[in-house]
């Protein structure tokens, strides 16, 4: 290449060095864009050369030309580099050292001055490389950074599609209830159908503003990834002055993960839980009323819930759910949707199909993630399983009853088909308690008028 002048390497539309060249069917190169500007000039595909007329309307990529273009230029930028030699700005004198302390190049006056008295000063060519190696490793680490965010994004998609989902599914349940009541309660049920309407379009407009915000700082990532892969490829002084100035971008870029905002997901139950007795309030007619509905939001993605919230089963193939902060993901658990910080709260659970099973109540906050859920706040009977799991029931029952005393600080459990005691729980109470389950086999909470009439309880149910 250095018998050869930067003359044979030009375009003869723009006379530089060649552009992504192309070269047409006479064996001319040019420039892709200066063929196309002469073209669209001439309004003719001809030969800026030899005026022959190109057979392409693409013609193909010179590759070998263009490889031999981006060498020449690169060879001339290290050329330019090299002979382009700084001087100190205060005392004219070549930037010969490095100091430690300031992180700065200096020259030789400039480390006998009083201001660098007691620093330490290297090489140049011995600070580069550390200084080269310290950014490679804040690089790697923002490249990481940038795929675990990436990964984050995608879930965040995911979030709000299975938002878009829920409400879906909610709607077409709400549509079923409504269909077996009188034609005059369409109003009701429009009005139900919009509140689910703004709390999906409200969340997932908050979800929307999570992936905004993401992008951002995967924009923001990238950018200052590709700063830095730039600066690595400046000369030594130019990658010292520069390298401070980077690390403040990457402490800055450096900001937490943002996570799946807790809520984020359809509040359900709002809709479904009870909607024909909210209904039966208005209307002073009679429906079933069930005293717990469960939060599909809290349920482990192998248990399916039945359409009315009041039932689980297991399944074998795990439900593609969002990992919200709310949900189980080790035990087989569901936590019913409505807290309780005071007043006396009964319901009644059938487990004739359920060879093991655990019934209790929790607080809100105990950690649902991992395997420390029993460890505290839970007050729980339960049978054939572990006994972490809540105090060992021995009897076969069909039915379970839950009674929660909230200010005196007692749940009890008992068998309402015989009306026998199973156990007692006594503490205080501070912090909100939901109902839970938990099994891997059919368990169903039961509507009022099943267990209301005293000892009066209708056997043929189970």
């Amino acid at each position: 290449m250095d018998s050869l002048s930067a003359d044979d390497f030009s375009c003869p539309v723009c006379i530089e060095i060649f552009k992504d060249p192309v070269v047409l069917s006479c064996s001319h190169s040019v420039c892709k864009e200066c063929l196309q500007q002469f073209w669209r000039t001439k309004e003719t595909q001809e030969c800026p050369v030899c005026r022959r007329r190109s057979s392409r309307d693409a013609p193909p990529c010179n590759l070998v030309l263009k490889n031999v273009c981006e060498s020449l230029l690169k060879e001339r930028k290290e050329r330019h580099s090299s002979e382009s030699e700084e001087l100190c700005s205060l005392h004219s004198e070549k930037l010969k050292l490095f100091c430690l302390e300031d992180k700065q190049p200096v020259c030789l006056v400039c480390r006998d001055s009083e201001k660098h008295i007691n620093h330490t000063f290297r090489p140049i060519s011995e600070a580069v490389p550390t200084y080269k190696e310290e950014l490679h490793t804040a690089l790697k680490s923002l490249q990481e950074k940038l795929q675990h965010k990436a990964n984050i994004k995608e879930e965040f998609e995911k979030t709000v599609q299975h938002i878009k989902s829920q409400a879906d599914q909610t709607e077409q349940q709400i549509k079923q209830q409504f269909e077996t009541l009188h034609q005059f309660l369409r109003d009701e049920e429009e009005a139900t159908i919009l509140a689910l309407r703004e709390e999906e379009e409200q969340k997932k407009h908050m979800m929307k503003e999570k992936l905004e915000e993401i992008n951002t700082h995967i924009s923001a990532l990238s950018h200052t990834i590709k700063d830095m892969e730039e600066m690595m490829k400046d000369s030594d002084l130019c990658f010292l002055k520069k390298f401070p100035v980077s690390m403040e971008r990457v402490q800055i870029s450096s900001q937490p993960d943002s996570q799946t905002p807790s809520g984020a997901l359809i509040h359900v139950p709002q809709y479904l839980g009870n909607l024909p007795f909210r209904v039966w309030k208005k209307m002073q007619d009679i429906v079933q009323n069930t005293p717990v509905i469960l939060d599909p939001n809290t349920a482990h993605p192998r248990l399916v819930l039945s359409n009315d919230l009041t039932s689980l089963r297991w399944s074998n193939i795990r439900q593609p759910l969002p990992d919200n902060p709310e949900r189980f993901d080790i035990y087989p658990c569901v936590l019913g949707s409505e807290g309780f910080n005071s007043g006396t709260h009964c319901w009644d659970v059938e487990v004739k199909e359920s060879p093991s099973w655990g019934l209790g109540i929790t607080t809100a906050s105990n950690q649902r993630k991992g395997g420390d859920f029993f460890k505290t706040d839970v007050w729980s009977v339960q049978h054939k399983m572990f006994e972490d799991f809540g105090f060992s029931v021995k009897q076969v029952l069909q039915c379970v009853r839950v009674n929660l005393d909230y200010d005196r600080g007692t749940v009890s459990f008992s068998d309402p088909v015989t009306n026998t005691h199973l156990h007692t729980f006594t503490t205080t109470f501070t912090k909100t308690v939901f109902p839970f389950f938990h099994s891997i086999y059919p368990l169903k909470i039961l509507p009022l008028h099943y267990s209301r009439s005293n000892t009066i309880f209708n056997q043929s149910k189970f």
